[in-house]
């Protein structure tokens, strides 16, 4: 096989049909800030996703910087351990302290029933993770909230289209933050949103990633530039009439995934009851890290590159002085995501399972 296989790979829409938008952006002699497309990305981001206040910003990360530094107040941070490090890293940049609760073993998301004994005077917020598109038990985290008074963010980086309950999976929490990096299934090359419970938080959100302005002249408060550019939501708009036929070639592969492994020294992770999924990522836990390492080291023979999504366990961080969460420490040594994008040939894809059943 001589083509790399690498564990994802960026949709590309037609050219001419970015070039369209790039067109709008000469006529209309502007770059950023509240431009025309960038309205009209919003107005097909709310009604894609089903939700009400929605604001995309310039990468995926500023969304859970800003909703902390509005909510948080530099308190304790209930979180999970098991999450890309930009969760981990933006509450420590926020001036927070992290408390990470343990993960389920079948979901990975965070276990809702370690979250009450985790609270302290000084927690003002959860910072969950819905884990490769997976719902955490949003209505019990709920529950936890009203009862303590806390903010609730969600990472939701990979939920792009994700429903739980016949809902978006986006329209949980006080706030949720989807990415749009080039590796998501919607993307706008870099970027992210942040998607606000009502209007009150949207207010905050809003003038926050805009420098704070009220006006030209006038301030809110502080705030710093997470602006979307046009340039950005010109990608955005090229995608978006690719997105359902995103979604059901992953679903394909990871069909071909679910009907052709053995699952005899790994298995795949658990979805949660009443979710409608979106395909976004495909872990496999293996029965090892010895096991894992061994066939990840087979696949990089032959060209193919796997990711050990998500390692290490975040209470490992350099930065980080915390107790150890076992079950996220296991199961981050011992899961990786397979190759999984629009464009995977079924002979790529035959390799890639003939050389995990070997």
């Amino acid at each position: 096989m001589k083509n790399r296989i690498n564990v994802t790979k960026c949709f590309f829409p037609p050219l001419e049909e970015y070039t369209k938008f790039t067109e709008i952006i000469w006529n209309n002699q502007w770059l950023t800030n509240n431009g025309e497309l960038f309205k009209e990305l919003s107005k097909k981001l709310k009604e894609y996703l089903e939700v009400d206040y929605i604001i995309p910003m310039t990468n995926g990360t500023l969304p859970i910087n800003i909703a902390l530094n509005a909510f948080a107040e530099e308190g304790e941070v209930i979180t999970t351990p098991f999450s890309y490090v930009a969760t981990t890293a933006s509450i420590v940049w926020e001036k927070c302290t992290p408390v990470f609760v343990d993960i389920s073993p079948d979901y990975l998301t965070i276990d809702e029933s370690k979250i009450e004994e985790a609270i302290t005077d000084k927690t003002t917020a959860i910072l969950a993770t819905h884990v490769f598109g997976n719902p955490c038990e949003v209505d019990k985290i709920t529950e936890i909230a009203e009862k303590y008074n806390l903010i609730v963010i969600y990472d939701a980086a990979h939920c792009f289209g994700v429903k739980y309950k016949n809902n978006s999976l986006l329209s949980y929490g006080d706030v949720s933050t989807c990415s749009f990096h080039a590796t998501k299934l919607f993307h706008t090359g870099e970027g992210g949103a942040a998607i606000c419970k009502n209007e009150k938080i949207y207010h905050e959100m809003f003038y926050r990633h805009n420098f704070g302005h009220n006006g030209p002249l006038d301030f809110h408060g502080l705030g710093i530039n997470a602006k979307m550019s046009e340039l950005q939501s010109a990608m955005g708009l090229s995608l978006f009439p690719y997105i359902d036929h995103i979604i059901n070639e992953r679903k394909k592969v990871c069909q071909f995934y679910d009907n052709k492994l053995n699952f005899k020294d790994y298995r795949s992770i658990k979805i949660r009851e009443f979710t409608d999924w979106n395909y976004s990522y495909y872990p496999i836990i293996f029965s090892s890290e010895k096991k894992l390492l061994e066939l990840e080291h087979k696949l990089n023979q032959n060209n193919i590159y796997p990711r050990r999504y998500f390692y290490p366990s975040l209470e490992k961080l350099p930065y980080i002085n915390e107790n150890s969460c076992q079950i996220s420490e296991d199961i981050s040594s011992r899961i990786m995501c397979l190759p999984l994008y629009v464009g995977l040939e079924e002979e790529e894809l035959n390799l890639i399972v003939e050389l995990l059943n070997e």
